[in-house]
């Protein structure tokens, strides 16, 4: 497991719909495997319960309500460096979605 040492870092953050495809699978489990094949510290992906964006469509889990397309987020953090040499492949697989960055501080990990 590769350790993040206590202090600046970057989290990046990308919002994609659960039935977004990328080369025959879901967008969020191939992000998930490019960012593991690219060595990040670490990756999380996060089905959402409530949803809207750009659409204005309301996503949610409520069973009267349920949505086939619910939010998922890939959250991962590493260097500044490690964050900024992925990007370039991430925005390419994401053609609908949001990604984003921010400059986080790590306090511990182990």
């Amino acid at each position: 497991m590769k350790l993040l040492k206590p202090g600046k870092a970057k989290l990046l953050k990308i919002f994609v719909g659960e039935t977004e495809k990328f080369e025959n699978t879901s967008l969020y489990h191939a992000i998930l495997l490019k960012l593991k094949e690219k060595g990040l510290a670490g990756v999380t992906v996060s089905r959402g319960v409530e949803s809207f964006g750009a659409a204005n469509r309301i996503r949610t889990t409520r069973i009267l309500d349920l949505s086939a397309d619910l939010p998922m987020i890939i959250e991962a953090v590493d260097t500044s460096e490690n964050i900024e040499q992925v990007l370039p492949e991430i925005s390419a697989m994401v053609k609908k979605g949001l990604v984003i960055t921010f400059d986080v501080d790590v306090i511990k990990q182990g």
